[in-house]
């Protein structure tokens, strides 16, 4: 009985007919293509992008030179150098991130007692030599102060479901 049914499945086209069948019910459906360009896809306030170093309200930046973001980095990806100011404070006179090595694991971020460093929202970035991708303290800042009311929505949203 089993061979006669493969038999009539064989002869006429069971599978061919059934595979049809899917395309045509998918294909007056609704389509979910976005084009991107045009349209954007709603991102989580969680979304790793483009590093950035915040400031203060005041203007002073948050990084305190405690290096738990360049010890914790997996890909080793963060350089950190750090010198005492004249009231006693440490502060970083070198910070810079490999974007090419950066594996954007979130450890950094995590790590920061002082919520400096953080991953924003922006995945638009390129660079058409490796050294392009070598972001240094000064971009890292002017990118945090360009995205800072996005960094700090997306933070009263972190801490609303936390």
């Amino acid at each position: 009985m089993q061979m006669i049914r493969n038999f009539f499945k064989t002869f006429l086209l069971y599978e061919l007919v059934k595979g049809m069948a899917l395309t045509g019910r998918y294909f007056f459906a609704r389509k979910i293509t976005v084009q991107f360009p045009e349209e954007k896809t709603p991102q989580s306030y969680r979304f790793r992008g483009l590093h950035a170093l915040r400031r203060y309200a005041n203007g002073e930046e948050r990084c305190i030179g405690c290096k738990l973001c360049e010890a914790v980095c997996p890909a080793l990806a963060i350089k950190i150098e750090v010198a005492e100011r004249e009231d006693g404070t440490r502060r970083t006179t070198l910070y810079d991130i490999d974007m090419v090595k950066c594996i954007f694991c979130g450890f950094c971020e995590e790590s920061c007692p002082v919520d400096a460093i953080v991953e924003t929202r922006v995945f638009e970035y390129h660079g058409e030599k490796r050294g392009d991708l070598y972001y240094t303290k000064p971009m890292l800042m002017a990118m945090g102060d360009k995205h800072e009311k996005q960094i700090a929505e997306d933070r009263a949203a972190d801490a609303k479901y936390r």
